[in-house]
């Protein structure tokens, strides 16, 4: 039986607002990923994606509601996760390699083994000879070439991620997916990807979970996708599989997206 690595039970998180009344951004939400699952989070702007990521990640501690990692109740950072943040997140006075370092310095690990490590890792996502030049010098993609290395240098069991490729242009973004699958078939790290777009959920997940609108939001909806690996993100969209799962898919979307509009009064 496949174990659950991540599993978030009843979380609700409340915080005060303007007026001084609360405000729940989810309410009763659960969600459980499998060790080696790709799971993507979809839903309207505003639904509490990432508040769920950052409870997650211990970084955000729930008004009410537990959460296990691989069967342990989280208390603190969750130290068996990486994430991987929407915006960059590299330190500008340091250089590819030193970024990829950070997180194995802070571990203690032997400096001479963090750069090897960072080394290795730069080269695994196509950067290999740029380890000395800033981020400042390094193209989006290749930014965020670097972020995904210095989060996988740390081994983690777990990846958070957060619209981690939305500021990409689309071919960028087509190879930053593809190269993110490759990496993630070598060992199947559980995954949990949010983003507001339907067709990278789809192209990239063994699952689809549709949140609802806000405030309160909570997973209302799960699709599996079934469809084969490994897979070209471009190529699988023109399936006649991944048009149908697209087309059911934003039915159950689409009405949480309009209830959100409604309540914004676009």
């Amino acid at each position: 039986m496949t174990q659950t690595a991540l599993h978030l039970k009843g979380i609700t998180c409340t915080f005060p607002g303007r007026d001084g009344t609360a405000y729940s951004a989810v309410a009763d939400a659960s969600l459980a990923v499998a060790e080696g699952e790709f799971v993507s989070l979809v839903g309207p702007t505003g639904c509490g994606k990432s508040t769920l990521l950052n409870v997650a990640a211990g970084l955000l501690a729930p008004t009410a509601g537990t959460v296990r990692v691989f069967g342990q109740p989280l208390t603190g950072i969750n130290e068996r996760a990486g994430y991987l943040f929407q915006t960059d997140a590299l330190l500008p006075w340091r250089t590819a390699r030193e970024n990829v370092m950070v997180g194995l310095e802070l571990r203690g690990e032997d400096k001479h083994q963090a750069r090897q490590l960072a080394d290795d890792w730069l080269a695994r996502v196509h950067l290999a000879g740029h380890g000395d030049k800033y981020p400042h010098e390094l193209s989006g993609g290749m930014r965020k070439r670097v972020a995904l290395a210095q989060t996988l240098v740390m081994a983690p069991k777990i990846l958070l991620m957060d619209e981690p490729f939305s500021a990409l242009d689309v071919q960028t973004r087509s190879l930053m997916e593809n190269e993110l699958l490759e990496l993630w078939s070598e060992d199947r790290k559980s995954v949990v990807f949010v983003t507001h777009d339907l067709e990278e959920a789809i192209s990239l997940s063994d699952r689809v979970v549709v949140l609802s609108a806000g405030p309160g939001s909570r997973p209302i909806a799960e699709f599996p996708i079934h469809l084969a690996r490994p897979r070209d993100v471009s190529e699988v969209r023109l399936t006649p599989q991944f048009l149908d799962l697209h087309k059911t898919i934003w039915e159950a979307l689409k009405v949480e997206v309009q209830k959100a509009y409604a309540k914004e009064g676009i």
